[in-house]
């Protein structure tokens, strides 16, 4: 049952979130919307049609809830009939706790539905439904009475199961009708399942007021109703929601006079199968791993120290095949891009509020506060590559980090210490102390990696592309097989975005191979050199699948300054004695998006897909098809396939020759590495004239993906689908179905649906320059970021999607969800 209010809870959060809602004159719109690009003409109709999308989708939720309050009430009245004779099944009290306010919920949604329907059947812009909205809200006391007894009608639904099998049989196989327009017409589902269903209705209801004063302009009467519903429905929510549990506190390291801090830094441990964050510091002969003590308001903070290992006994034992790793707790993909997600708004709404007349310090602190929540979870589930820890006298210890990088930097520093000569060390428990109270004042790295501990002046990264060239590599004793990987970071942790090829049997590789990676906010490259290991008996099993050994590595950092100049900065990177050559320069999103038309039309890069796609009399491009052939034929198991980049020089050779449809395509795609057929799909889908998804659609995509309520979600968006050109729909289908596949090797190439969505939904929305110079927008990186996160949010949406048949909608004038 605790699981059971958790998740209730957890439903009322998830509202409660946007705290703001009522701040200043309740400006209902999010920072940075849609609605900025609105330079089209027929706003007010567009905005209608919007509200008539998002209220349709919810009557249609509608019904399938009242068909389960209906489902649920079924069984009451013959329950009450047998309570009166000698052998009931329940009681009347029993009946009455477990069906407590059912029946008014029900009449209370039958009146709302009956007098919403005929408005939108009969739609048009003078059409009012707020009062009826208010009504509603006004009614949320009976919900109140629902939800203080929601836990006593679970637990007497449960035992009354467990007492008296005839109801058992009941409640376990309630019958509820489907919509009218539905073929199917029942389902079954369980009493418990149905008696939860009210309380995630007062959420979903709140989601939708908060979409259709989205929608509503703010002098149509329906606006100030509306309103009042939102303010009546957020407070009914915050006088039944409970204290969140408040966020951990992370800290940091010292220097010693006898015993020194060599390093120290911010380390995620698991712990029972949990996810810890610990502060690790790494003196001159041991190891301690630390967490922040809570103390009262105003004293001093400490460490309270949870192990340690002398450097002595400290070993990097690899993992016996009968051992594994044990389970750790992870979050779904989808939930740490929604984090993402988060954290880009809110830097939006804190520069909105920084720039505005009325701004107060008050309301900033507090967008602050809810940013460093997001990141620190962000920074505490992110990491996967494992960091074993084991002492040779007792216990192993598991960190996950980031990058083999981090990794690599530790083991380093540790090997380079054990080296001299250590004595074994046991401290007493008054030694202990006074190391682990020194800890907070000696520490080097003061802060946890997020936004909130830097100073607003400090560098928000970059946006755009950064071209580079691995030229050679330099200062190796011994002839080997050797490949460069590049990382750069990305909200905190560091992604790997290129490879190259591997140099054979040699101590001066010479690559020289260009490669462009896309950059999010990101503020340092980082190199690493690796050997290639063959040989199968050699591999390490705790490394993560990262079998070959690291040689040198390095980083730099990207400052704006030097690389964003037009030409190419060459630099190089010393590691371990060994020197990599490079050159990089950076293009901005604003340059690198610009969609220019090719001036030669007989081509296919820069040319409108439907000019492509008569010339050629297909339904879907040439290139799109021949490209995804050979994905599929050989690079669905590549790991990292449309992210790792391939090489520049590979891909502008592939773009000429389908420009010029050379005969050889075929054969050049055949010994072509998969990295440069990927990349030069990606290349396609970018530098057509306007995005696949289209510049008019454009802000309805932004405006359809932002709806909360899931109904009017799916409604807008296959709506929107129907809306794009034959050509373009049937190539984005295409390609939707290409992903997906692509994604079901996910255990082997490492690319999920997210990032696949993230690699792609930029390039297939991102509106062409003429278009944002039109709306006269200028964004701002942190804008920008939320942008591009909600331009992967729709390609996420569709890719989640179940398959879309294009004859299916298109057959459908107007699509209505039966999904609740």
């Amino acid at each position: 049952m605790e699981e059971d209010e958790e998740e209730v809870l957890g439903f009322l959060d998830k509202v409660l979130e946007d705290e703001d809602v009522f701040d200043n004159e309740m400006d209902l719109d999010c920072p940075f919307t849609p609605m900025d690009f609105r330079t089209f003409k027929g706003d007010i109709e567009k905005g209608l049609e919007m509200k008539k999308l998002v209220l349709s989708g919810f009557l249609a939720s509608e019904e399938i809830y009242i068909n389960q309050l209906e489902a649920l009430l079924l069984p009451m009245k013959p329950l009450k009939a047998t309570a009166t004779t000698s052998k009931p099944v329940l009681t009347m009290e029993q009946i009455d706790t477990i069906f407590f306010m059912i029946q008014d919920i029900f009449e209370i949604h039958k009146e709302f539905y009956d007098a919403l329907s005929p408005n939108i059947q009969q739609w048009d812009e003078k059409v009012t439904v707020g009062h009826l909205f208010q009504k509603l809200a006004s009614q949320l006391g009976v919900y109140k009475a629902f939800v203080d007894n929601y836990k006593v009608a679970v637990e007497t639904a449960e035992k009354c199961s467990q007492a008296n099998s005839q109801f058992q049989k009941i409640s376990e196989n309630l019958k509820v009708k489907g919509p009218k327009e539905s073929k199917d017409c029942t389902t079954n589902a369980t009493m418990e399942a149905l008696l939860y269903k009210p309380i995630d209705r007062v959420t979903r209801s709140t989601l939708v007021l908060h979409d259709l004063l989205k929608h509503t302009p703010k002098d149509h009467p329906d606006f100030p109703l509306l309103q009042d519903a939102l303010r009546i429905s957020q407070n009914f929510l915050s006088s039944i929601n409970e204290e969140i549990d408040p966020r951990r506190i992370a800290v940091t390291t010292p220097k010693g006079e006898v015993r020194q801090l060599v390093k120290d830094g911010f380390l995620v441990e698991v712990s029972e199968g949990t996810r810890k964050l610990r502060h690790v510091f790494l003196f001159t002969d041991l190891l301690l791993c630390a967490k922040m003590k809570k103390t009262a308001v105003g004293r001093h903070q400490q460490y309270e120290c949870k192990w340690y290992i002398p450097l002595v006994d400290l070993s990097f034992q690899t993992l016996d095949d009968s051992d594994s790793l044990p389970h750790v707790q992870t979050l779904p993909e989808h939930e740490i891009e929604e984090m993402k997600i988060k954290i880009s708004s809110i830097k939006s709404e804190i520069q909105k509020e920084k720039k505005s007349q009325k701004g107060q310090s008050r309301n900033v602190d507090r967008l602050r506060k809810k940013m460093n929540e997001q990141e620190s979870c962000l920074l505490l589930h992110s990491p996967t590559i494992p960091f074993r820890i084991h002492n040779k006298h007792g216990k192993s210890y598991l960190f996950l980090l980031s990058s083999d990088y981090e990794r690599s930097e530790w083991r380093e520093s540790i090997q380079k210490l054990q080296k001299k000569d250590l004595q074994a060390c046991v401290l007493s428990s008054v030694e202990l102390q006074v190391l682990t109270g020194s800890c907070f004042k000696l520490r080097t790295v003061h802060n946890i990696p997020v936004t909130t501990n830097k100073d607003d002046e400090e560098s928000s990264g970059l946006y755009g592309f950064l071209h580079v060239i691995v030229h050679k590599a330099t200062g190796f004793k011994e002839s080997a097989n050797l490949y460069c990987t590049l990382e750069v970071d990305s909200f905190g942790y560091f992604v790997s975005k290129a490879i190259t090829r591997v140099f054979r049997d040699t101590t001066e590789p010479q690559w020289n191979e260009e490669f462009e990676i896309e950059l999010e906010g990101s503020q340092c490259l980082r190199i690493l050199c690796y050997e290639k290991c063959y040989d199968k008996s050699k591999l390490n099993k705790d490394d993560n699948e990262i079998v070959d050994k690291i040689m040198g590595k390095g980083q730099v950092q990207l400052d704006p300054q030097t690389v964003q100049s037009k030409n190419w900065h060459m630099d190089v990177i010393e590691m371990n004695g060994i020197k990599v050559e490079f050159s990089m320069k950076f293009t901005s999103r604003d340059l690198s998006l610009k969609r220019t038309p090719s001036k030669k039309q007989s081509g296919v890069f820069g040319v409108k897909i439907s000019v492509v796609t008569k010339r050629e009399r297909s339904k879907v491009p040439y290139i799109v098809r021949q490209c995804i052939e050979e994905v599929e034929k050989r690079g669905i198991d590549e790991v990292g396939i449309y992210r790792i980049s391939g090489v520049a020089t590979d891909i502008q050779a592939l773009k000429a020759a389908f420009d010029a449809n050379t005969k050889d395509i075929l054969m050049m795609l055949s010994d072509m590495d998969i990295n440069a057929i990927a990349g030069t799909l990606k290349l396609y889908f970018r530098e057509l004239p306007e995005p696949l998804l289209t510049d008019r659609l454009y802000p309805a995509f932004m405006e359809g993906i932002a709806l909360s309520d899931p109904a009017a979600k799916e409604n807008c968006m296959m709506h929107l689908l129907r809306s794009l050109p034959d050509p373009n729909l049937i190539t984005f289908l295409t390609l939707l179905e290409h992903l997906k596949r692509v994604a079901e090797k996910e255990p082997v190439n490492k690319m999920s649906l997210h990032n696949l969505a993230t690699v792609f939904g930029p390039t297939l929305l991102r509106p062409s320059e003429s278009e944002i110079s039109k709306a006269h927008i200028t964004l701002a990186s942190d804008i920008w970021s939320h942008d591009v996160m909600a331009q992967v949010q729709v390609l996420l949406y569709y890719l989640q999607h179940p398959p879309i048949s294009f004859a299916e909608l298109k057959k459908n004038t107007l699509y209505f969800s039966t999904d609740v």
